[in-house]
């Protein structure tokens, strides 16, 4: 059984584990981190994890499409608490993006769980910390495909099947690292069941950080609309084939990159944004004109209506590149949500507790998708931010401070010590 230890040493322990962590996927040279789904500095860091779980007295489970949870029952056969995010990262990126998450989830119900276990009565729920598989969807799309297929919202049988660029399905991968589960963790053929969820993470931005704000307060996420375009055309030799006769499967691809950056022209300033975020070109030859190229754009906004004008917009172009440059454009995947609330009761018992801890606090909205996204159609969720240095995200030189991450633990454990009372639960 493992022993309580003082918020102080507590801090101090964090501060270790997390230098260790961070050595998972290192770049060399840099700050950042390379561990994307499934790989093996995945492999190696969930290994890591579950002795740092197993070490404070957590078992811990794989379900089939590969999350990983720490579980702990305080309360036989109660629902659980459940927290976290996850640790896959993006091909190379900074080291607090969804780690931290996880990290510091794992560090605030280590903290309840001593308060539980001196004070058993003050527990209604059991606690579990969650490291949610594939959220990035670098490796493997979709992203948040591990909590998509935990909500029901991905199918398991389609999401297992789902291979990266060199052919490896999500299963294979898994089972190289024996990450895959037999069953569910939870659910009825589990026999458990989650009453409420939490997630803390790095905002990805820089207003809390320009506001003087410690603890962000996640009540909405912006609306996106996210494609997978294919641009077809005929290969051909880049020298000889006369210009006119042409059908660039790139030249059009470029086109609807371009096309998606002056998008945001045609709205008020900061209520759009848009990426190309992926492109492949096939035969990708320097004396070729390609015959297919595939890329991912995204639309995004904190206003829905935003997104429809821009969606318009956007296929009027795909229908004048198809026209003029001779190619067929087809949207070979998609995925859009609107601009959608956290629950508010979760925002104000976060609000309390930050009052509470006498830190810096205020509401604010996720511009970036979180597994809590998912989440939050299912059970009572709470979703917090810390500050990111300058906004910097998916980048090397990502960087939160020492005292955020800690003053993210304290805000975290006071949530998760009030959800495991039975806060924001009926009954």
């Amino acid at each position: 059984m493992s022993h309580p230890i003082s918020t102080q040493n507590s801090d101090a322990a964090f501060i270790v584990d997390w230098a260790a962590h961070s050595a998972f996927g290192a770049v060399p040279g840099t700050s950042g981190v390379d561990r994307q789904a499934a790989s093996a500095a995945d492999g190696a860091q969930r290994a890591w994890f579950a002795e740092l779980l197993t070490g404070r007295g957590f078992t811990v489970h794989r379900d089939e499409i590969g999350n990983q949870f720490g579980l702990l029952e305080l309360v036989p056969g109660a629902p659980y608490v459940l927290t976290g995010s996850h640790m896959d990262s993006q091909p190379t990126a900074g080291r607090f993006d969804g780690a931290y998450g996880v990290m510091a989830s794992a560090y605030a119900c280590f903290r309840v769980a001593d308060e539980l276990r001196a004070a058993p009565e003050g527990a209604r729920f059991n606690l579990a910390v969650v490291n949610w598989f594939n959220e990035e969807g670098s490796r493997f799309k979709p992203s948040m495909m591990g909590s998509s297929v935990f909500t029901g919202k991905l199918g398991l049988a389609e999401a297992l099947a789902t291979p990266d660029p060199r052919g490896a399905t999500v299963a294979e991968a898994l089972g190289e690292l024996g990450e895959l589960g037999a069953g569910p963790v939870f659910g009825a053929a589990s026999g458990r069941s989650v009453a409420s969820y939490a997630e803390v993470h790095v905002q990805q931005g820089r207003s809390m950080e320009e506001d003087g704000v410690t603890i962000g307060l996640v009540n909405a996420t912006w609306a996106a609309h996210k494609f997978e375009f294919r641009v077809s055309g005929e290969q051909a030799h880049s020298g000889s084939t006369l210009m006119a006769e042409r059908r660039d499967a790139l030249l059009g691809a470029a086109r609807l990159v371009v096309a998606a950056r002056e998008l945001v022209d045609e709205f008020e300033p900061g209520v759009l944004h848009t990426a190309c975020g992926e492109l492949n070109v096939y035969p990708n030859s320097p004396v070729v004109v390609a015959s297919e190229a595939r890329l991912l754009l995204d639309l995004r906004s904190p206003d829905a209506a935003v997104i429809r004008a821009a969606h318009a917009s956007l296929m009027e172009t795909v229908a004048r590149v198809e026209r003029e440059d001779r190619v067929t454009i087809e949207v070979i995947a998609e995925h859009a949500w609107d601009q959608n609330p956290y629950p508010e009761d979760g925002v104000e018992l976060a609000r309390a507790v930050a009052a509470e801890l006498g830190l810096t606090h205020d509401r604010v909205m996720t511009v970036a998708g979180h597994d809590s996204t998912n989440m939050k159609d299912q059970v009572p969720t709470v979703m917090l931010f810390v500050p990111s240095v300058d906004g910097v995200s998916h980048n090397l030189a990502e960087y939160t401070r020492d005292e955020d991450l800690l003053a993210g633990i304290a805000h975290l454990t006071g949530v998760v010590r009030r959800l495991a009372a039975g806060a924001l639960t009926a009954g």
